[in-house]
């Protein structure tokens, strides 16, 4: 049975790799499916989608690749990624409201350049869409930029220095609540997934009121597995599962080079989510049902 990875990141949001690169190198890597589930963004989905199409043309072994996305929420003052798999992103509904949602962080990014700019640093909203077109800008890009500029020695001392919440160049912007993202992904016929639930160090009591408000809501499913688990947290994301009969997900939220060392498929070497985990996933589109 081939692997899976329904976490993926381009750098239409903040990974290295461009979406072709990306369906490139799942391809290279024999993987079944993979899923681009860029930070609040679909950018990269047509791209992918077209070239996994012509792949498939050319008589490469068959892979699909799944419209998704992440989006990055806020719940009690605390952020709460929510992944969307299979979503019907061409739905005029779901950009109205995900174009509203970019636009906030318009808003942040033109804040933090001004704070930046009070440091010495020559940086503005424009420079970074010009070295990073058609991208959603991140703290990542920020990240590059200074580095590639010389302000910093490192992507580490970046954020140290400049891009942490801790800083007083960092500004936060408005989010979505787990429950608005929840109900953006099920109106455009998709499957809402809790993102790495053990990443928030909520503590069991807390983690598991926030899944039962959210399956209350329309969540489906819950990462299971991801790069950095432990066994336990495996066996913790699996009985979450089986307790509010959500389904089973995961993948390695890969990033390029932006993530070292960690791979696509195989996280840091020990991750593999089985094919079988897409089947019951697709079995419970709400479009097929």
């Amino acid at each position: 049975m081939r692997a899976i990875d329904l976490h993926t990141h381009t750098c239409k949001s903040d990974g290295s790799y461009t979406p072709t690169e990306l369906v490139d190198y799942a391809a290279e890597k024999k993987l079944a499916a993979v899923a681009i589930t860029d930070h609040d963004s679909i950018e990269g989905l047509d791209e992918a989608v077209a070239h996994a199409a012509a792949l498939k043309k050319r008589g490469l072994p068959s892979m699909e690749v799944i419209p998704g996305i992440e989006f990055s929420t806020k719940y009690e003052k605390q952020d709460v990624h929510i992944v969307g798999l299979y979503i019907s992103y061409e739905k005029e509904e779901f950009q109205n409201a995900l174009g509203d949602f970019v636009d906030s962080r318009v808003t942040r990014n033109i804040k933090m350049c001004e704070n930046l700019q009070s440091a010495g640093i020559d940086i503005t909203y424009e420079k970074l869409l010009a070295m990073y077109p058609d991208a959603v800008i991140t703290r990542a890009h920020y990240a590059s930029y200074l580095l590639e500029h010389e302000y910093v020695k490192s992507r580490q001392d970046a954020f140290a220095r400049y891009l942490g919440d801790h800083t007083k160049y960092f500004v936060p912007r408005e989010k979505v609540t787990p429950s608005q993202a929840v109900e953006l992904i099920l109106k455009a016929d998709g499957v809402p997934v809790l993102a790495h639930p053990p990443l928030y160090h909520m503590g069991s009591d807390r983690l598991e009121a926030l899944v039962s408000c959210l399956k209350a809501d329309g969540l489906m499913g819950i990462e299971v597995f991801y790069s950095t688990y432990s066994n336990q947290d495996v066996r913790d994301m699996q009985r979450l599962a089986d307790k509010y009969d959500l389904l089973v997900s995961g993948g390695s939220d890969f990033h390029g080079a932006n993530k070292p060392g960690l791979d696509l498929g195989c996280g840091y070497g020990k991750l593999f989510v089985p094919e079988e985990t897409l089947l019951k996933i697709k079995a419970a589109l709400p479009r097929s049902s």
